[in-house]
Formats: structure tokens, sequence, C-alpha cells
């Protein structure tokens, strides 16, 4: 069934391979995404590629400087006609919520967005509500276009599990995107491959992938070093950790593997903990949050064996 998704998106996605594979980790790790690049890499086209591959509930909201919290979530409102409230649910109660330019809300709406990114729930009238399950935040933002758009808080940024940078094609897979765009639109062909009770069981397949001690060790120690780094001022939160885990989880089992191995903890990293960072002045000035990774995992220690 990922292997289906895989191959779903391929059809529009050219070359993106390894950020398809860290949409379907993201999924299977209860995770949202965050795709940030320049304009017309396919950002939103990646977005709703692999929402289509779901047999699920999909909804898109455009964020702009007048989103309001209750454009996101719904609101109370009185109904005239019998006298009473009611409640009107917003677009966040489907499967697969795409936020598209979601830097471009002011904070007080993109504040609305964290209880339902981290609780799955959505509080309205004084009563909670859960959203449906699965559930997934895709959002698309141009971090180079500061024109109008509003920096997420640090808050927001911890509630992604993590963001990815398509970049652009090689000259080779760009030229054949071209041929397969030519005369055809590959989206429309694009059918759902996979079930919301599908993915359900898998979640739970995968909390049964072992994580032995040394590899829980390895990823403390990684975590642990973020926080006593000279130039951090914010290491990894719990939150963090609990999260690269769940991701690690979803890789070995992506791999076809019953047990998680020292280089899923390396490949998840960078995607998973670099944005979680704040850098001192210090470290703004001299390295970057990749760096720093980098630096982490050539220093720590790799665990020769785990079963």
């Amino acid at each position: 069934m990922l292997q289906k998704i895989k191959d779903n998106v391929s059809k529009v996605m050219i070359d993106k391979e390894k950020e398809i594979e860290l949409m379907i980790i993201a999924l299977l790790s209860d995770g949202h995404v965050l795709l940030e690049d320049v304009p017309g890499t396919g950002k939103t086209t990646m977005a709703k590629c692999f929402s289509k591959s779901i047999e699920g509930t999909f909804n898109r909201l455009q964020f702009t400087p007048d989103t309001l919290p209750s454009d996101i979530v719904g609101q109370e409102y009185f109904d005239v006609k019998t006298s009473d409230f009611k409640i009107r649910k917003g677009p966040a109660f489907n499967n697969v919520l795409l936020i598209d330019e979601i830097n471009r809300a002011v904070p007080r709406t993109q504040s609305a967005l964290l209880e339902l990114m981290e609780e799955k729930n959505v509080t309205l009238g004084g009563v909670t509500y859960p959203l449906p399950k699965p559930f997934i935040v895709i959002a698309t933002q141009n971090p180079f276009d500061s024109i109008g758009t509003f920096p997420l808080p640090d808050a927001q940024l911890d509630r992604f599990l993590l963001p990815i940078k398509q970049g652009y094609p090689s000259p080779e897979k760009e030229k054949s995107m071209l041929r397969r765009f030519r005369t055809d639109n590959p989206m429309e062909t694009i059918e759902s491959v996979i079930t919301t009770s599908d993915i359900l069981q898998l979640k739970k397949d995968i909390k049964q992938i072992t994580v032995s001690e040394d590899i829980e060790d390895y990823l403390m120690d990684i975590v642990q070093a973020t926080r006593g780094h000279r130039y951090i001022e914010v290491g990894v939160s719990p939150r963090g950790s609990l999260a690269y885990m769940r991701a690690v989880q979803s890789r070995a089992f992506l791999y076809g593997r019953t047990f998680c191995t020292p280089d899923d903890v390396k490949a998840l990293a960078m995607p998973l903990l670099a944005h979680r960072l704040t850098l001192n002045v210090e470290g703004e000035v001299k390295t970057s949050k990749e760096r720093i990774i980098e630096e982490i995992l050539d220093t720590t220690s790799v665990p020769v064996e785990s079963l």
C-alpha cells in the first residue's frame, strides 16, 4: 500500500522519491508537514497528489492576512429559527487539511492551529470536538518572500514533524517533466490507493516496531547534544524526541523491518530536528542549524549492534 502511494505521487512529481518518503513517514507517525521552498517548485502539487492518494476527506485553505480563526475551525452561532446556539464546523474537520501559504495569516489566526495540530481536537462554544482519524496538516510557505508574511512562532514550528524543501529537479528530470505534461495532466489520473482504515491499522503496526535500548540511548544522545550545544539557545523539546522516535519506527516499517537501526536515527535527524532548534546570537553569525546537526551526528557514538 505504501509503495502504491509512492508510485501514485511519482506520476506527477518528478525526482522526488526522498520527499515522498518523508511525507509517508509523517502520515504514519501522526505528524504534520511543512513544504517550504521558492514559488513554482511544486509544493501545492505535491500536497494535492498526496491528499488524492488517500481515500479520506480533504479541504484546502488559502491563508491571507484577513483569514480568521473561525475560517479554520468553525464557529458557534445563534440560529434565529430554533432560538438556540449551534456549531458550524470548519475545514479542519477533514482527514487532510492543506494550508497554502501558512505564513500569510496573522499570529491570531496561526494560533488557532496549535490545538488542532497537537491534540487533534477543536474547542467550540466550550465543547471539545475530536477531529477525524487520521488527521494531517500539510502546509506550504515561501521562506524568501517577506512581503505580507508573518514568521511562524516556535510553538507552531515544533508541531510540524518535519519541513520539506523540494528544490529544483535535475535538467534531465525536468525535461522528463516537460514531456510528461506536454499532452496530458497526470494530476487528473490520480486516484486513492489507501483507505483511512488501512492507515489506522498501519499506525498500530508501527507501534510494535522494536526500539532497542541501544537505539534509545543513541537517539537521546543526539537530542541531549542539542540542549547543551554552545550555539543553541533552545534545543529539541521532549515533544520533539517523542516525534523523533515515532518517525524512526515508521522508517523502519517503511523499509520492511521489525526493528530500528542507527541508520534510521541518522537519516531522520536533519529533517526532524533542525527546525526545532533556536540558535543564540553567536550561533546565528557563525553557523547554521544544519551544520550543527551534522556536527552532532559526527561526534555522537553510534551503537555497533542493535537487535
